[in-house]
């Protein structure tokens, strides 16, 4: 009488660990897209930790000179990305604050706008500056590509101040106060 055991079931670590192994093999260009979404799909039914084996046994192992390479290529691309928005950021064009008794300047393609943009990618009547006591609120007034404090698309109302970069769609500048 031979003694089998029952395969050992897969965990959802297991799986996790044969799916990263899958996408850095495939980010190395190791395996073609569409092999990897295969293996993915097989991964995520798979029932034992041999079918995950089975999955990533073909492949060739990877060397610590490739994972510290891709890590390199990584930190370097992060490395340019915050070398770009660095070089970028005071090549915008500075939108200065208001500094009349006005509380309320609105922004758009429109020519009823006080400030008019004619990028496409800004909407007839697309933002406005509001002044509330001493603080400057920007606020999107339903736009179709969005207006941005930083970076981040607005959601509701928010305090601006100069050095702060608005974007209006694809219109950014860098606030700046009165002179």
């Amino acid at each position: 009488m031979s003694s089998t055991h029952p395969p050992v079931r897969a965990s959802d670590g297991d799986r996790d660990r044969a799916i990263n192994e899958l996408r850095d093999h495939a980010v190395e260009g190791q395996i073609s897209h569409d092999t990897f979404l295969g293996r993915v799909d097989r991964a995520l039914r798979a029932r034992s930790r041999f079918e995950l084996n089975d999955l990533v046994s073909d492949l060739p192992p990877r060397g610590r000179w490739r994972r510290r390479l891709t890590e390199a290529v990584s930190s370097i691309s992060d490395l340019t990305t915050r070398l770009e928005s660095a070089w970028r950021r005071p090549r915008l064009p500075r939108l200065a604050l208001p500094d009349d008794s006005r509380t309320r300047y609105v922004v758009g393609r429109g020519s009823d706008c006080d400030l008019v943009l004619t990028d496409l990618t800004v909407s007839r009547v697309h933002a406005e500056l509001r002044r509330e006591s001493e603080a400057w609120l920007l606020v999107d007034l339903g736009s179709l590509n969005g207006t941005r404090l930083n970076g981040w698309r607005l959601v509701g109302p928010a305090r601006v101040r100069a050095g702060d970069e608005i974007s209006f769609g694809e219109c950014a500048f860098l606030l700046a106060t009165p002179q």
